[in-house]
Order: structure tokens, then C-alpha cells, then sequence
């Protein structure tokens, strides 16, 4: 994914690996279990929220992919 302001970000919760794809510019969060099953979306929300939803998930202990990182060479 090589969208401009599209963040990635992954973490363990619950034990089970989680993944979270914000994209800035639409105003969208995507956020999937460890089978790629999506189990929460969310659109409409402005650049202010979007921030909120990163420094929460942050405190999770997510990391953030980098823009041309393979999602499985993180783990």
C-alpha cells in the first residue's frame, strides 16, 4: 500500500495480532483481527480524530509499518 497518508499500524491484544489501516485523507479506520476479518470501520472521521484513534492505539503498544514494509516482515 503506497497511498499517501495511509497509516498501518499492528499489535498483540488479547494475544491475537491486530491490524488497523487509517487513511487520513478519506477519513476511514479499518480494523482487522489475525484472519484479515474486518471487525470494526468507521468513516467520516476528521484529521483531529483520526489522531485521537493513533495516540489510543499507541497505547496498546502498536508499531507503525513503514510505508514500503511487508506486513509479515514486522513480525
Amino acid at each position: 500500500m503506497t497511498t499517501k497518508n495511509v497509516n498501518i499500524w499492528i499489535w498483540l491484544q488479547n494475544g491475537r495480532l491486530t491490524k488497523a489501516i487509517l487513511n487520513i485523507e478519506e477519513g476511514t479506520i479499518k480494523i482487522y483481527d489475525d484472519n484479515d476479518i474486518l471487525i470494526l470501520a468507521r468513516t467520516g472521521l476528521n484529521k483531529h480524530q483520526i489522531k485521537k484513534i493513533e495516540l489510543t492505539i499507541i497505547k496498546y503498544g502498536a508499531k507503525k509499518l513503514g510505508k514500503h514494509a511487508e506486513s509479515f516482515k514486522f513480525l
